[in-house]
């Protein structure tokens, strides 16, 4: 029998009560310092990001500050970006093709949508030129192929899977004032072979197939550094970026009433990640080391700009009615836009 401040207490019961004092601490511990569970934030996003490896640097930067959340790619085209998120199966997208990006908004799918970065598209093709498009703007350098290809003298090589890329390419073709529907079955000069060729895949093998063929192709500048960097492909830029080419990168998030998912702050969280200070310095650098040129450029300090020509090419490209997302479009969107 002890005696602990003035109460006698049996042997066998002070034993237990150490012992039970014991476990619970030591489950409080085992508690506390267990890794715990985190929120699986799901990103649908453009090829171009991911195959530049950009995606994976942003994914580490954001786990560090926001250790709740696992983020995960799904790498795909835009089109096939923007399907996923419908589906249900992605909290956000990441994509470059305003009109696709505008018919999602429309589509009740997504909300709060926001540009974050730019590049430029270019067209790229064998050493030898041998359409002669070297130095031409991208309009006249389609409508030159076209007739070098109809005369069996050049091929092109389209990604034909509603990317956003694709959707670009598209856009040009209709600015020459071509048919693309009739010119996809000219043939090359006496071949039985068309001219213009369709992947149906992903930038990185379009390139690869534009390099088997000597043909010619378009491509976001990234991806192009990427391969060339990593001898991947040997074609060269023959017409460089201007206002026809821009590329703009746009963050949406899924509505949180259509949703399945309910990650609508997580998606938030890294929307506003993008547009931080953090990631817009990191932009302006990225991709020197490896690839000897930057592969984005950071968005949100061209608006600080006021004699920026960037920002009015891309308000016309770009904006929805007017904006980089239509009131109506809004969802407790606080400070986001100003």
């Amino acid at each position: 029998m002890s005696n602990i401040g003035g109460f006698k207490v049996n042997r066998n019961t002070l034993i237990v009560a150490l012992f039970l004092v014991a476990v619970i601490a030591g489950g409080f511990y085992w508690y506390m310092s267990k890794p715990q569970a985190k929120e699986s934030l799901i990103v649908s996003t453009t090829t171009s990001l991911y195959e530049t490896g950009l995606l994976d640097e942003l994914k580490i930067m954001f786990e560090r500050t926001h250790p709740e959340y696992n983020v995960s790619f799904i790498s795909q085209g835009t089109g096939l970006a923007i399907e996923t998120a419908k589906r249900g199966d992605a909290d956000m997208i990441l994509v470059h093709s305003p009109s696709q990006e505008q018919g999602f908004l429309e589509s009740g799918s997504g909300v709060n949508r926001k540009i974050f970065a730019y590049n430029f598209f270019i067209i790229v093709g064998p050493e030898a030129d041998p359409a002669g498009i070297r130095g031409m703007d991208p309009i006249d350098a389609l409508i030159k192929i076209r007739a070098e290809g109809q005369a069996g003298n050049a091929l092109w090589v389209s990604r034909g899977d509603n990317s956003g890329t694709h959707s670009k390419e598209k856009a040009l073709w209709t600015a020459t004032g071509l048919v693309l529907d009739e010119i996809k079955v000219e043939t090359a000069g006496d071949s039985a072979g068309t001219w213009y060729i369709e992947a149906g895949a992903g930038m990185t093998a379009t390139l690869q197939l534009a390099n088997q063929k000597l043909a010619y192709t378009i491509t976001d500048v990234a991806t192009y550094l990427k391969n060339y960097k990593n001898g991947n492909i040997e074609l060269v830029k023959i017409v460089d970026s201007g206002k026809d080419t821009l590329n703009v990168y746009s963050a949406i998030v899924c509505d949180p009433d259509t949703s399945p998912r309910g990650m609508f702050e997580g998606s938030m969280e890294f929307l506003r990640f993008l547009i931080s200070d953090e990631v817009q310095t990191m932009l302006v650098t990225y991709g020197e080391e490896g690839f000897g040129s930057t592969l984005f450029k950071p968005w949100l300090p061209e608006l600080e700009d006021p004699d920026s020509e960037i920002v009015g090419w891309v308000e016309e490209y770009a904006y929805i009615d007017g904006s980089e997302c239509p009131v109506e479009y809004r969802q407790n969107a606080a400070d986001l836009y100003r």
